[in-house]
C-alpha cells in the first residue's frame, strides 16, 4: 500500500490477502468449527462467504459479471482443508489483479461502475472477516487504519438501508466500548461486537 491514507480498492485487495492469509494460517483444524461473529456461521461459513466475495472480485478483475454458487450454507463452499482452498483462491486472486483493467465499467444494479469502484466491498471484506475468523479463534488482529479510512470513505455515503439489515452488508452499528481502538470502533460500525 502507498503512504495515501486512503489506498485505492486494488492496493487494499491485494495487501487484503495477505492480511486475511495470514490469519487463516494461524487456525488450528478445530477451529474452524467454532462460531464467529456472523450470526449462525462458523469460521468455516465465514470462509466461504469470504471465498464467495473473492471469486467475485476475481470475475470482476478479469471484467467479468459475477455468479453465486448455490451452496445451503457457505461453509458449504470449502473443499477438503480450509487453509488449502483459501490458498487457491488466494493464487486465483493474485494472478487476476496483475493487468486487469480497472478503468473497464460494467453494468452494475447501483449503474455503471468501474472495475476498481467494484472491487471495494471484496478489498473491505477482506479484512472485515479477517476479523471475523480471527475471533472465531480468540486470535486479536488489528486492521490498519488506512483500511478503515478507506472503507468508511466508500461506505459512508450509501444509503443506511442499502449498507444494513437483512440484505445490506452489515448489522446495526454496535455501541464500541469507551476505549475502544480503532479496530474495536470500525468492527462495531459494522455490526459486530469488538469484545
Amino acid at each position: 500500500m502507498t503512504a495515501d491514507p486512503t489506498p485505492r480498492s486494488d492496493e487494499l485487495f491485494d495487501a487484503g490477502m495477505d492480511f486475511f492469509g495470514s490469519i487463516v494460517a494461524r487456525l488450528g483444524p478445530d477451529d474452524w468449527d467454532n462460531p464467529s461473529p456472523n450470526a449462525g456461521w462458523t469460521a468455516r461459513d465465514t470462509l466461504g462467504h469470504l471465498g464467495t466475495s473473492m471469486q467475485m472480485g476475481i470475475s470482476l478483475l478479469r471484467g467479468e459479471q459475477p455468479t453465486w454458487p448455490d451452496a445451503e450454507r457457505p461453509g458449504d463452499l470449502v473443499e477438503g482443508d480450509p487453509v488449502d482452498w483459501w490458498g487457491a483462491i488466494a493464487g486465483e486472486a493474485t494472478a487476476a489483479l496483475e493487468g486487469a483493467d480497472l478503468d473497464l465499467v460494467m453494468d452494475t444494479p447501483m449503474g455503471p461502475r468501474t472495475v476498481a469502484d467494484r472491487l471495494a466491498f471484496p478489498a473491505i471484506d477482506l479484512y472485515v472477516h479477517g476479523w471475523d475468523i480471527a475471533a472465531a479463534a480468540g486470535l486479536e488482529v488489528e486492521i490498519p487504519e488506512p483500511v478503515i479510512a478507506f472503507a468508511h470513505s466508500y461506505i459512508d455515503p450509501f444509503p443506511e438501508e442499502v449498507v444494513r439489515g437483512d440484505n445490506g452488508a452489515f448489522g446495526p452499528e454496535v455501541a464500541p466500548p469507551e476505549d475502544a481502538t480503532p479496530t474495536e470502533a470500525f468492527v462495531a460500525w459494522t455490526g459486530r461486537t469488538p469484545r
